[in-house]
């Protein structure tokens, strides 16, 4: 089943059309075990940024071209950086490996939408995370949920 990208609204992000890692999951079957990683997000705790990407990596140790879960990590580390340093709460980070590929989500409970804003040269790294999971994901979005909103991404395995 195609459907549009999540996020709606003339704000949205990732509005390709795509089949979400989720919808793949969702059709092969209720009792597919499916590989997921689930943290917590401490506020405003940056060493949750290190372990994330670990723990990302253990869960893709044998997934994908050589090269993706790399992509992965960066994405992740980008993504959960975003959630502790732009809303001062804690968020929950998702991974979840499909038979298709991957879908990484990051959900914080501030309502107000990430911006994707066009790097200054002179602002050193600040402004660069969205350009880069814009660039090397195969889809990404926004979602609004009941407190706040969820950013994700989806890579397929084979996919360069």
């Amino acid at each position: 089943m195609k459907r549009q990208a999540r996020g709606g609204g003339p704000t949205a992000f990732g509005a390709s059309s795509v089949e979400t890692v989720e919808d793949r999951v969702a059709n092969a079957g209720e009792h597919a075990q499916t590989p997921q990683l689930r943290r917590r997000l401490g506020r405003a705790d940056l060493r949750a940024v290190p372990e994330a990407r670990k723990a990302l990596r253990e869960l893709l140790r044998t997934w994908g071209r050589p090269g993706r879960s790399d992509i992965a990590e960066l994405l992740t580390s980008e993504l959960v950086t975003n959630a502790i340093v732009h809303t001062d709460r804690e968020a929950v980070l998702t991974a979840t490996v499909g038979p298709g590929g991957l879908r990484v989500e990051v959900r914080d409970f501030v309502a107000r939408r990430p911006r994707l804003r066009v790097p200054n040269a002179d602002d050193g790294t600040n402004g660069r995370g969205l350009v880069l999971v814009q660039s090397l994901a195969d889809s990404w979005g926004v979602r609004a949920h009941g407190v706040g909103k969820a950013v994700w991404f989806e890579l397929g395995a084979g996919a360069a």
